[in-house]
């Protein structure tokens, strides 16, 4: 079954990037999900300065914010796509990967429509 890992970080430094973990950590982490044979897909999202959010209101107008004014405490750092067994898996290795630390991996089923 294929799980989302939404990579939460908990804070971000003065450039916008994610604390907390080194690069080598990362670069280790990546290794062992391909090594592992469960990677779908995945990709780190660069600094949150370069974010633009884009909200639509009630009248149809579209409104967008660009820089780095994030409204949570959390800053969306990355993803990965994995297909493993079950639940538990998934869980275990979000528990595993770098970003769970200093901030959250939210682990969610990817939709199957049977297409």
């Amino acid at each position: 079954m294929k799980y989302m890992m939404l990579i939460m970080a908990g804070a971000a430094d003065e450039n916008g990037g994610a604390v907390g973990c080194s690069v080598e950590e990362w670069m280790a982490y990546d290794q062992q999900v391909r090594e592992a044979g469960i990677l779908v897909s995945g990709e780190s999202l660069a600094d949150l300065v370069t974010a633009t959010t884009v909200r639509v209101g009630p009248d149809g107008r579209r409104t967008v914010t660009d820089g780095p004014f994030a409204e949570s405490r959390e800053l969306l750092g990355g993803f990965y796509v994995i297909d493993v067994p079950d639940l538990d898996a998934a869980l275990d290795w979000a528990a595993r990967c770098p970003g769970a630390r200093d901030g959250a991996v939210v682990v969610r089923p990817v939709a199957d429509f049977g297409g």
